[in-house]
């Protein structure tokens, strides 16, 4: 009988959620990546943990349904894991986009759940990459699942998964980074290519 509640109180906490998301932070990031394709930028994808998982698949899905030349860093699990063993994990996302040659035109979308903090040295990496996108005039988009936090502070558009439930924030903030992303390649405005299903 445990379990059935907390199955009812997990999708009930869902609910709550979707219906507190701030739709138009959502049209705005439609916006700016229907102008990104316009002008032929690239998009890069950056996440960690569940996040980098959920970074593998969106870019599938953006490449496939609205033709945006998209990319996630963490998908090269040799230079990954090269980086960080040679020059150390705070470094990789900034290098890495250094190499792909970030330009003005692109834009980066992180998904995160804190959205870094470069203070506590939480998820630095992430700030670097923000850090490298400022100097370069790059779109900053983020999904979050707190309302503080570096993405926060410096992105162009972030959306806030809204933090009703603390003590589940990673699993509803995660969850809803698929959500959101698969609402963004659907958009009629955004989806050039069907799904089969």
């Amino acid at each position: 009988m445990h379990n059935l509640n907390f199955t009812e109180q997990f999708m009930g906490e869902v609910s709550q959620i979707a219906t507190s998301i701030n739709t138009k932070v959502i049209d705005q990031m439609v916006d700016e990546l229907i102008k990104l394709r316009e002008r032929r930028g690239r998009l890069f994808i950056l996440g960690v943990g569940g996040s980098a998982g959920n970074s593998s698949h969106a870019v599938n899905d953006f490449r496939k349904l609205t033709n945006i030349e998209t990319y996630s860093p963490t998908d090269n699990v040799s230079e990954l894991t090269a980086r960080t063993n040679d020059e150390g994990w705070n470094t990789f996302f900034s290098r890495w986009l250094e190499v792909s040659n970030l330009r003005s035109d692109d834009g980066i979308i992180i998904f995160s759940v804190g959205g870094g903090n470069r203070e506590l040295n939480i998820s630095a990496g992430i700030c670097d990459a923000i850090d490298l996108a400022l100097e370069r005039n790059v779109l900053i988009m983020g999904i979050v699942g707190r309302d503080e936090g570096y993405v926060q502070a410096k992105a162009d558009t972030c959306l806030i998964v809204p933090p009703l439930f603390p003590e589940r924030i990673t699993p509803h903030s995660e969850a809803f980074q698929a959500v959101v992303w698969h609402l963004i390649v659907s958009h009629p405005l955004l989806a050039i290519s069907k799904t089969k299903w």
